[in-house]
């Protein structure tokens, strides 16, 4: 399926930064905006689909290019593949599921946030902290419950960080 795929609003936001308008640059972030969290590979197929004929290799450079100018975010959760979303300024975290890898936004912790600043920079200027919460999806849960109603256990990784928790929210917590 051929077509062409234009959002206004990511033809600004190009030029904003300097880029050229390309159809594999809006193509980009027509499949972000509409899939968050999705990985690279997921991209270049998906814009593969909108427009026809681009490499992955053009996909990944959009990718790089795009998160260098700070129009998308990129994010790694442990084990799993890049995942991209639409840079929005806004300070969020991330859920995912150990079970189906779901990826979702939540809201910053306000109040204390644990760990956002060392007991000891050692001299470095602190501009940004990542917090990834690892769990167990509703549906996941729901599925992997045994007959007496008690979850099993489910695999993944103990730890991880992802989402940045910028410089000015150091400062207030």
């Amino acid at each position: 399926m051929n077509r062409t795929v234009e959002v206004p609003s990511w033809t600004g936001r190009l030029r904003a930064a300097g880029l050229r308008v390309t159809q594999p640059r809006l193509a980009v972030l027509d499949v972000v905006h509409q899939d968050p969290h999705a990985s690279a590979d997921q991209v270049a197929a998906r814009v593969r689909a909108e427009i026809g004929s681009v490499s992955t290799q053009a996909v990944y450079d959009t990718l790089n290019t795009l998160t260098e100018h700070d129009i998308l975010r990129r994010f790694e959760p442990a084990g799993s593949a890049m995942r991209f979303e639409i840079a929005t300024g806004d300070n969020h975290h991330h859920l995912v599921c150990r079970g189906c890898q779901r990826v979702l936004d939540v809201p910053c912790a306000m109040g204390s946030i644990p760990c956002a600043v060392p007991e000891d920079p050692q001299g470095f200027v602190v501009e940004e902290a990542e917090v990834t919460y690892w769990g167990t999806c509703a549906d996941c849960a729901a599925s992997r419950s045994d007959p007496t109603g008690e979850p099993s256990a489910v695999e993944g990784p103990a730890t991880a960080v992802s989402s940045p928790v910028t410089k000015s929210q150091v400062g207030n917590p």
